[in-house]
């Protein structure tokens, strides 16, 4: 950077960044960080371009709101094409809403499983069904069947035995 480079850019600043910071502030609708950035970048592309500030071509704060109202535009156009950013709670929030990939894994398996107990005999549905589901025993569930001790654990090792291979024909291993 040139000594004539830098007080011009001094130049610039002491005369300008006042007003122009509060022309920016009122395209920015008051957000003074977002007006801050912008008359940086307007005073960085006086800098970069020095030929701009020739009197002939006309009054420089005419130049320098010029650039500073075409950076809020293009601000403003970047930010509606993409999309609005959210912070990480949002983000949790949504995670906690969407099912995640095991879930829906889990999900896909427990409809294969009971799509597997319907191809099953009543008989031998009633009796997964007191023993597995409802966690009864040998015995507790030959009372509710009203069937011997003994028929129970043959129908249970029976209906395992085909659960398992109606499990295996839809690609499931126990």
């Amino acid at each position: 950077m040139s000594r004539a480079d830098e007080e011009l850019l001094r130049t610039l600043y002491a005369e300008h960044a006042g007003p122009l910071l509060h022309f920016v502030l009122r395209l920015t609708s008051g957000d003074w960080q977002w007006a801050e950035d912008v008359v940086q970048e307007t005073l960085l592309r006086a800098w970069q371009h020095p030929a701009a500030f020739d009197p002939a071509r006309g009054p420089a704060r005419a130049w320098l709101c010029t650039v500073a109202r075409n950076l809020v535009i293009d601000a403003h156009r970047a930010r509606r094409a993409r999309p609005t950013e959210v912070d990480g709670q949002a983000l949790e929030r949504l995670a906690e809403q969407t099912p995640g990939e095991d879930e829906i894994e889990q999900t896909l398996q427990s409809w294969a499983v009971a799509e597997a107990i319907r191809t099953l005999s009543a008989e031998h549905r009633a009796v997964l069904l007191e023993t597995y589901y409802r966690g009864r025993t040998m015995v507790e569930a030959a009372e509710v069947l009203g069937i011997p001790v003994g028929t129970v654990k043959s129908r249970t090792y029976y209906a395992l035995k085909a659960l398992r291979l109606a499990l295996q024909e839809r690609g499931i291993e126990p």
